[in-house]
């Protein structure tokens, strides 16, 4: 007997190369008292006397519509392709805007430096290595081109970590050797899709680590919701359900962004 849950498995789904589908449904969204528990149990005092696990939204079933999700971060070369077709301004920021940003700030010339495009140019050795130094609407500017957009916060965490509500995208235990955070001891960018083992249930790669993502959703402060976490943050941050807001203007070398789009029936 055909039922329509099987005609609707059967569909085959039109995504963008490079980008996979996530079917209509509902997912668990946030964090409740014991995943916050277990982040706090996994991080600093500084980091648990900062707040910022406690502001996670509370968990709770939402459902979307089907979409379409980058399977990778934009890595640097992709980039330089949407650069040099549209010419639109390359990766990067002053030493005294970075510092100015009064956030997560790295020695300019040590940490940033080795991010900063030449000639047009990504760092060499940098191609696939994720994007950086972008703004939210330097990413919009790029997904649009490439007939996409930035996912939503809850686009975003369905993607990273599944229907069920993993407390990290493998499962409910912190690995280190599944993402490029603090604990890998790299100190910078590696490439996207390098820890495959990282992969969450819907097979997106980098879902935590490497770089924090901008989203298309906005805090009712005007900040931009940036999900995920970077190559030197700690293991109580590096979960889907965490969140956190800068102002979309920033660029940072600890933020990146991967795109989104509507997934429509072949």
């Amino acid at each position: 007997m055909v039922t329509l849950a099987l005609v609707t498995a059967l569909v085959a789904w039109a995504c963008p190369e490079g980008m996979i589908h996530v079917p209509a449904g509902q997912f668990w969204r946030g964090s409740d008292a014991a995943e916050r528990a277990l982040a706090k149990s996994l991080s600093s005092q500084e980091l648990r006397d900062a707040g910022w696990i406690d502001e996670e939204l509370p968990r709770r079933q939402v459902a979307l519509a089907a979409y379409c999700i980058d399977r990778q971060l934009v890595s640097q070369a992709e980039y330089a392709t949407f650069v040099a077709a549209t010419g639109h301004r390359v990766p990067g920021i002053s030493k005294a805007d970075y510092q100015g940003q009064g956030f997560l700030v790295h020695d300019y010339d040590r940490e940033v430096t080795p991010y900063l495009w030449r000639s047009g140019r990504p760092p060499a050795g940098l191609g696939k290595h994720p994007a950086v130094l972008v703004s939210a609407a330097d990413a919009e500017a790029s997904c649009r081109w490439r007939g996409a957009r930035l996912p939503s916060e809850d686009e975003w965490e369905r993607a990273a970590r599944g229907d069920e509500g993993r407390v990290f995208p493998w499962g409910d235990r912190w690995d280190p050797q599944r993402l490029n955070s603090e604990a890998a001891g790299v100190r910078g960018t590696t490439l996207v899709g390098h820890y495959v083992n990282g992969a969450s249930p819907h097979g997106m790669l980098d879902p935590v680590g490497n770089v924090f993502q901008w989203t298309s959703t906005t805090l009712a402060d005007g900040r931009r919701v940036l999900k995920g976490c970077g190559w030197d943050d700690e293991p109580g941050l590096c979960r889907p359900a965490f969140r956190h807001g800068r102002p979309a203007s920033s660029r940072h070398i600890l933020i990146g962004f991967r795109c989104a789009a509507s997934g429509k029936p072949a």
